[in-house]
Formats: C-alpha cells, structure tokens, sequence
C-alpha cells in the first residue's frame, strides 16, 4: 500500500529544505541553531529576522537571507520550530502601539488630502504584522508557498493553545487566500495513469472513506469513475482538495456497494446520476482559504460536457455531527425525544422501568445487525436526523459541517440514507445514516441566498420528517 500521511509529509519537507539549500547557498550562510532553539539562541533568530526584514542588499540577497531562515526553521525538532512561531507571533505580531499611532494620523489628517493618503497607507501598514510581510517573501522562492501554507499548518495546531499564534494564522490567511484565489488554480482529473506519487498523496489525504488497497484504489479512478482536484501553479505536485466521482443510475444511498471493487465497471456514457462520495481537503495550512464549492461547481460542469446523458448531481455524504448532537438531545430530553407510537415499538426491547429505551438499545452491540430491531429504530432515527440536518442551527447554519458546506455551496437535503455506512465510522458518526444533498444546477444560487438568509433547502420528504 502507499506511504502513510506523515510519510508524503516528510518527502514534501525535504523537497522544500533542499530548494532553500540552494537558494540560499548563493549567500553566506549563517551558524545553525540547536535543535530545540535554547534562550541563548533566541537573540540570533531575531537578527536574522530583522534582517530579512529590512537588511541590505536588492532582492537577491533577500531571497537567499529567507531562504537561510526557512532551511533553519525546517532543520528544528517540533520543540525548536514551536519555540520560533512563538517568537515571531509574540515579537513580531500586530503592533498596538503602531495601530493607535497610524489612526491618530489618519484622523489629524482629515483635511488634507495628501495627508490623507499618506495616513492610509500607514494605517494598512501598521495593520499587517512584521511575521506577515516576512513570510510573504517566500512566496518567490522556489517551494516557498509550501513552505508557507505548511508553517500556517503548524501555527493553526499550536495556537489552539496560544492567543498570540492563533491570531498570526488568521492574518496568514488573508495572504493565503489572496494567493490561492480560485481563478489562480487549475482543475485536473486525476485517473491510473497519474504519477505513483501523486497517486500515493490521494490514498494519503482521502478524508471520508479510507482507501485500503492498491485494487481499492483502481476502482476509484476507473472508467466510471472520475477524480477531480485543485492545483496551485507554485504547487504543482501537491493537490489542494480532491473529489471523487462515481457514475451511475439513480442516487446511491449505501456506500459499501458504490465503493464495491468486485462491482462491474459500467458504460459511464449511459449512466444519467453522477454521485460526489468523497471530498478530501488536503493542506492543512489552507483551513479556512475555500475553494470546495469552486470545485464541485466545475467538476459538475465538466462532468455534464463530457457526459451529456447526466440529469442528476448529488453527494452521498456523511453526517460527522449526528451522534454527538444526538447524545447531547439524549441526555437533556431522554424519551421525551419519541412520539409516542415510537416510545411503544421500543418498549419491548428494554425493560419496562428503563428510563431512556433510545440510549439503551444505541448501546447494544450489533443493534444494526437485528432486523427487529432495525426496524423498531429506523423511524426514530431518520426522523431525528431529520430535524438535525433541516432544523437545528446555530448562528443561522447548520450544526453539521458537512451540511453546511453543501447548502452554502446550494444544495439542498434531498435524502436520508438507513445504514449507509455501516461501517465503524460510520457507526460512531452517525449510527450508520447517511444523507443525498442535490445539486439542482439550475436552484444552486436560489438556494445559496435562501441559506445565507437561514432558510435550510430540503426536499418535501425531508421536510415532513422532521417535523414529525
């Protein structure tokens, strides 16, 4: 099988290393920090910081003085690399002093309009913090934007637990999202033929359901298949977010028999439904920099050039978020969550003092191998997702990731799925439903604007369930 995650990851590090290698072997290098970047080193990493900020020279011994700094930042243990974010989000971050020194300029400035413009470009200075515009300059390096979007990776990890650092990622991805603009990006379909390396980045990065094996992941790419992702022209060979395809007939509801690789490969000429399964994002530096609903507008529209018998465009899609809201509905309400014809087709299966039949029965190993009781729990549960994907919000969007990125994108709740994915992440997820949100091309903005506005787009079905 291929290399795993952290693999990929160290081969894409090492090509960055040695493309700062060279880059800045054309300077004089500077003495090498200590692995884990002891105090005594501290002040050496701010010179060098300075420097690049404002040290001598044109543009040439800039480069190679950012790419000294990028090879020693990568040459660190994680203790040494988190101690330099630190320094730079602490030392090096938005500068309140300047801020309030750049506002009271623009306000003395008020009559005079030179005075004026001078004072904005002031003020936008001061507002960018010195750690901003010193990775900037890696962007003309060679592998410097992944050099950067991987740095933004490890501040998003690091300031889970530091204020100072989570603010440097969120003014990072101003600049990220300027250079990863859609219009910067090229779409590739990716099939068997790609090379071993890319193919290895796809079994790597697949988010949704795990690729298991080398026969496992030909049937994805097959001939009525297709995978689509998102490229940066300075990234050539790292995909941003990718997207699998399966075309068939009809909308699909169980994800064993889509992912099936004894399943017979098909005329994709003559299937009228093409199924999204798999959305993998897969550079955690660009967390909060969106393109997904670029991408699956774009594939829909190759896919209905190439293909023109496709009428339908729909995901198969989990429910990450059901369980833990379900637990949650659980715990506060117990059975006053079921109707009460529900509450009596459960009652045979728990004692008769239980005081919480839906939890008891959830807890039962192998409850979704029992037909019983299957049939006992579906109306409860589909009923439940329901109201979870068509009604339960907060701060007007859907509690559930995967729902929100979909109805944002103008798609709307089209169906539930009963044991769509029985496996065991499908289980802990969302005790094995899964959910068909359909892109109507022609309802995609209609439904983009309702949901910006808090109104959840549902098909009637959906609607009548949860209201149940």
């Amino acid at each position: 099988m291929a290399l795993p995650l952290s693999r990929v990851i160290d081969r894409a590090l090492d090509r960055v290393a040695r493309a700062f290698r060279d880059v800045a072997g054309r300077g004089a290098p500077d003495a090498p920090f200590r692995p884990d970047l002891p105090d005594e080193d501290i002040p050496r990493l701010k010179a060098r910081i300075d420097a690049c900020l404002s040290g001598p020279g044109g543009e040439t011994a800039m480069r190679a003085r950012a790419a000294d700094l990028g090879r020693a930042y990568l040459g660190l243990s994680a203790a040494g690399r988190a101690r330099f974010l630190l320094t730079l989000a602490r030392d090096y971050g938005l500068s309140a002093a300047a801020v309030d020194h750049a506002v009271a300029r623009w306000s003395e400035a008020a009559a005079d309009t030179a005075a004026r413009v001078a004072a904005a470009n002031g003020l936008r200075q001061a507002l960018e913090p010195p750690a901003v515009r010193l990775l900037a300059q890696f962007v003309g390096l060679p592998q410097g934007v992944k050099f950067v979007v991987d740095l933004r990776g490890e501040l998003l990890r690091l300031g889970r637990r530091e204020p100072a650092v989570a603010a440097l990622a969120d003014g990072l991805r101003g600049v990220l999202a300027t250079w990863f603009d859609v219009g910067f990006l090229d779409l590739a379909r990716i099939d068997w033929n790609a090379p071993a390396s890319l193919l290895e980045k796809l079994v790597a990065y697949e988010a949704v359901h795990a690729i298991r094996s080398w026969r496992d992941l030909k049937n994805r790419l097959d001939s009525d298949r297709r995978c689509f992702a998102f490229f940066h022209p300075r990234m050539p060979e790292e995909p941003l977010i990718f997207v699998e395809v399966a075309l068939v007939d009809g909308m699909a509801g169980d994800v064993r028999r889509l992912l099936d690789p004894r399943a017979p490969t098909r005329d994709p000429a003559t299937a009228d439904t093409a199924i999204f399964y798999s959305i993998s994002n897969c550079q955690d530096g660009l967390a909060g920099v969106s393109f997904g609903n670029f991408l699956i507008k774009r594939v829909a529209a190759e896919l209905q050039a190439e293909l023109p018998n496709l009428k339908i465009f729909a995901t198969l899609s989990p429910m990450p978020g059901f369980r833990v809201w379900l637990d949650k509905a659980i715990a506060a309400e117990s059975d006053g969550l079921l109707a009460d014809a529900e509450r009596e087709s459960l009652r045979g299966y728990c004692t008769a003092d239980d005081p919480s039949m839906t939890r008891t029965l959830l807890d039962r190993p192998g409850w979704h191998e029992d037909i019983a009781l299957q049939a006992a729990l579906r109306p409860v549960l589909t009923r439940l997702a329901a109201r979870y994907l068509g009604r339960e919000t907060r701060d007007g969007r859907a509690l559930d990731r995967v729902a929100h990125f979909h109805l944002s994108n103008g798609a709307r709740v089209e169906r539930l799925n009963w044991l769509g994915d029985t496996s065991a992440n499908g289980l802990e997820q969302s005790h094995g439903l899964m959910v068909n949100y359909l892109y109507k091309l022609d309802e995609v903005e209609a439904n983009h604007e309702a949901y910006a506005g808090g109104a959840i787009a549902a098909s009637a079905a959906v609607r009548k369930l949860a209201k149940g």
